[in-house]
């Protein structure tokens, strides 16, 4: 792959020659501090920053530094108390989008190469349909995969399914006792969503029996006793119900274009072997200590509201293993068989006391050492109108399916009032993009850590920081590619050119993509991906009202603006890939 520099790259390399120039050597190896700027296309405080170790007025070695950048591709010019105003050379930066067309990865490097990181999310359980309350946790998570598999990493993805523990015991004595509702189907793919609503409806009605027949109780016991001690017919139902619920998980993840499939997923079920040997180890460090018949983990910087201690509970009275065991088994297999560098916990902010907990105890163990970065990526919740939990209009949770069907109906009837030219299957299949998008940008544009609103109507708008606004302004820069000639397309870039003050605008904001989505992965935080491809559409938009493209005034000019187009057009659909949204070329 040919070596692509972002535009503040070469910027912090002169600088940084400058630097090496006229400062002693443990100073000139110091960060150069260039940012960009309002005022020039970049500026470095590299000079009030080190003035004082230099012994130097801060004003006095900027123009140090600005000399010795005279007749290098940025020039420079010096104003306040030392800030030094860098501007690119046009030829420069019109180099910098020829030699990204001429890259298939846009010039975004590979900072991740040789790393492993594993990437915990979804995680819906078994038996019950997938609700509003998986659809951030399985966009946020999927995003992520996404970014950190682009930028090097080996991303393993692990799909943690709620697929054991006592109401596994309650739901099958439930369904033994009740023959005559039928929930299993054939092996045709579209009744499994149709069997996992059954199941779901099974579930709520064997919770009902149980909290009000204590003889039922009794039953349900002595079956999760029949399930965890291996009885072939109890484990012939448990294994049927993970594999209609599996299927349905698996048709919402193809609709929603996310990349979990079955084979990622590792349930709770998947840790049972390791639970008695994970709680030796507790026992035997003196980690985990006996609690009025109980076995917990304390800790001494976390207590309740009068002060008592908060324990982890990792083995219950009863001898039973919840679920602090079984994530610390996992986490624990994460790093011995997966051998993770990083491990990415995508689950709701409400589980931070915990996480805090399971990793304080890992450390502790030994399990969780400084080679290995645990974090819980916390996110927010889906709120309905008026900012309250998002709802049906009984009070139950929002199945994940129906909130699709309403954002694919509300970006329907948004293009029906439209003009297009789009029919049949081709207009359907920009439909489903356009709905699923919408409703992934949403998720994805708003800071992880805050709840959002769901609004339909706001999603499908062509107006806005939307996920089909965004989809539009990529189709558009298609369309006008499509509309020039060939010869046009393949004549050479002419960095000889002068800048238009849009273009200039539309080129440094392209070079910024790989700093944009290295600080995605950095950071976990897709959101500042969403807020860069706005900002990108937005320039090209007014480019488009400054330089026209196909009727140029010269076809070197025309070359160099297709280019451009082509530039933005491929920064677009990559950005929104990394997203998990797909780009139409015709919307």
């Amino acid at each position: 792959m040919t070596e692509v520099l972002a535009a503040f790259s070469p910027v912090e390399h002169a600088v940084s020659a400058a630097m090496a120039r006229v400062l002693p050597r443990e100073l000139s190896k110091r960060d150069p501090l260039v940012r960009s700027s309002e005022h020039a296309d970049f500026q470095s405080n590299v000079a009030l920053s080190l003035a004082g170790d230099a012994g130097m007025p801060p004003r006095e070695l900027a123009q140090a530094l600005q000399r010795e950048l005279g007749g290098s591709a940025v020039s420079s010019t010096v104003s306040g108390p030392g800030f030094l105003n860098l501007t690119v050379a046009d030829a420069q930066l019109w180099g910098q989008v020829e030699a990204r067309l001429a890259d298939h990865r846009l010039g975004l490097g590979l900072p991740l190469a040789g790393t492993r990181t594993v990437v915990d999310y979804s995680a819906p359980n078994i038996a019950k349909e997938m609700h509003v309350g998986h659809l951030r946790t399985t966009v946020i998570g999927d995003c992520l995969v996404r970014v950190l598999t682009f930028v090097g990493g080996d991303v393993v993805r692990q799909n943690h399914l709620g697929d054991w523990g006592t109401q596994f015991g309650m739901l099958i004595q439930y369904i033994d006792e009740h023959p005559e509702v039928q929930w299993r189907g054939g092996t045709a793919e579209p009744g499994a969503g149709e069997q996992v609503s059954v199941l779901d409806s099974l579930y709520r009605a064997a919770r009902q029996t149980f909290d009000a027949d204590p003889a039922f109780v009794e039953r349900a016991r002595l079956r999760v006793v029949a399930l965890q001690s291996g009885d072939e017919v109890t484990l012939g139902v448990w294994r049927e119900l993970v594999e209609v619920s599996t299927r349905a998980f698996q048709q919402l993840y193809d609709r929603l274009g996310v990349l979990l499939t079955e084979q990622d997923c590792a349930g709770e079920s998947t840790y049972n072997p390791f639970l008695d040997e994970v709680v030796a180890e507790l026992v035997e460090a003196g980690i985990a200590v006996d609690s009025d018949g109980a076995l917990c983990v304390f800790f001494d910087d976390l207590t309740g509201p009068e002060g008592e201690p908060v324990p982890l509970i990792v083995r219950k009275k009863d001898g039973g293993y919840g679920y602090a065991a079984t994530d610390l088994a996992t986490l624990r297999y994460r790093i011995r068989k997966l051998e993770a560098d990083r491990i990415l916990y995508v689950v709701d902010a409400r589980q931070a006391l915990h996480f805090q907990m399971v990793f304080d105890t890992a450390r502790r163990a030994g399990w969780l050492t400084d080679d290995v970065e645990a974090v819980h990526v916390p996110f927010g919740t889906v709120m309905g109108p008026g900012g309250t939990p998002f709802k049906t209009r009984s009070g139950g949770t929002v199945r994940l399916s129906e909130l699709l069907d309403a954002a694919v109906e509300g970006a329907r009837e948004a293009m029906a009032g439209k003009p297009h030219d789009l029919t049949g299957e081709v207009l359907e299949q920009v439909i489903q993009a356009a709905g699923i998008g919408a409703v992934k940008y949403a998720d994805l544009s708003t800071s992880r850590a805050k709840n959002y609103v769901f609004d339909t109507a706001q999603m499908v708008s062509l107006q806005g920081n939307t996920g089909v606004y965004m989809q539009y302004a990529h189709a558009r820069v298609r369309t006008i590619l499509g509309k020039a000639p060939k010869e046009a397309l393949e004549q050479p870039i002419d960095t000889t050119l002068p800048l238009h003050p849009a273009e200039r605008a539309l080129i440094l904001l392209l070079d910024g993509f790989d700093a944009i989505v290295r600080e995605v992965a950095r950071e976990l935080e897709p959101h500042r991906l969403c807020g860069y491809l706005f900002a990108l559409a937005k320039a090209l938009t007014d480019f488009y009202g400054a330089c026209p493209v196909l009727k140029a005034e010269t076809p070197a000019r025309r070359a160099n603006r297709l280019a451009l187009c082509r530039l933005t057009a491929e920064t677009l659909a990559l950005g929104l890939d990394l997203l998990g949204i797909q780009a139409p070329d015709r919307m």
